[in-house]
């Protein structure tokens, strides 16, 4: 509801209220017990879970070992990324609420004699391949695949990308222009990757695309552009409730290195004032982690075609927020 971290004041029956503010109980989310969720519920709510709990249809077998540190890591994603699109204001509702449009997670584990767990979308259900909570599991994927980044928010930020699709654009006054943009993703999905698992990405593909995978299919494209605008705006927006500002010694006083973080981005209605404090911000976290060793925070270069399918999926999110 209020969507901030906020002091609280325990009661009698495992019940709480808001620090300095009377009247409201609240409960925490019956998955604190095993310290994987800190959101509330209202004391009288009907359900035990939190608005980020509720979505979930399937969790890991908890009887097996790491399954709590594995449940808890992708927790830690999950809330993240829910968290990101109340923001939004996007329209949110769980399948068990909305069994056509409503959302899901399974959180799955391969098992003996079974067919590999794919992480992937299908109609609002968005699987997860528990492995995927492993550190070095999750490191020896992304350098058998070449891939420059793989997080578990960005494994979030993909697949609801998809969901959002089917929500906002399939069907929608928006769809002849994302066609226009992407591609028309009428085109043979299950062909695309096949060839593009067999014969990689066009020598191209970082001229108009902001991975090679991104190249394989317009869906694709879509979702993958869509995780970094996810990206973009939840960094932002950590960056604004920090007070973060950059003022490099080597800017002069108009150098667009220059910025101050004074605008929640997700208030920002033009995605070139977003844009405008993305690109040093990106440039400063790169070299601090450079710094310390490490790869580039954001890997990513974002050409011409990248921007202009950034500020249609931005126009597209604003537009579609619910009250």
């Amino acid at each position: 509801e209020k969507l901030q971290l906020l002091p609280v004041v325990s009661w009698e029956n495992e019940t709480y209220s808001i620090y300095n503010q009377a009247g409201k109980f609240y409960r925490y989310c019956i998955n604190h017990q095993y310290n994987v969720c800190n959101w509330l519920v209202e004391a009288e709510s009907e359900t035990p879970y939190c608005q980020a709990c509720e979505l979930n249809k399937t969790i890991p077998n908890l009887n097996e070992p790491d399954a709590i540190d594995h449940w808890r890591t992708i927790e830690n994603a999950k809330h993240r990324l829910i968290y990101t699109l109340l923001k939004m204001k996007l329209p949110l509702i769980s399948k068990k609420a909305d069994q056509e449009k409503g959302l899901t997670f399974d959180f799955l584990a391969d098992l003996q004699g079974k067919p590999r767990v794919l992480t992937g979308h299908d109609n609002g259900l968005i699987t997860l391949n528990i492995i995927e909570a492993d550190d070095v599991e999750r490191e020896k994927s992304r350098k058998a695949m070449k891939e420059p980044y793989r997080a578990l928010i960005g494994h979030f930020r993909h697949e609801v990308g998809h969901y959002y699709w089917d929500r906002l654009i399939d069907n929608s006054k928006y769809l002849a222009e994302c066609r226009m943009i992407f591609g028309d993703d009428r085109l043979d999905y299950a062909g695309a990757l096949q060839r593009h698992y067999k014969h990689g990405a066009p020598v191209y593909w970082n001229q108009h695309f902001i991975s090679s995978y991104a190249s394989s299919h317009p869906w694709e494209d879509w979702a993958e552009t869509w995780a970094h605008y996810l990206h973009i705006m939840d960094t932002l927006q950590t960056g604004f409730a920090f007070g973060l500002g950059l003022h490099p010694q080597i800017a002069e006083a108009d150098d667009f290195l220059n910025i101050e973080e004074q605008q929640d981005p997700y208030q920002l209605t033009e995605f070139a004032a977003i844009m405008n404090k993305w690109l040093p911000m990106s440039i400063a976290m790169n070299s601090i982690n450079r710094s310390m060793g490490h790869t580039d925070l954001y890997p990513f270069v974002i050409t011409a075609d990248v921007m202009k399918k950034l500020t249609f999926i931005h126009k597209v999110c604003f537009e579609s927020r619910v009250q």
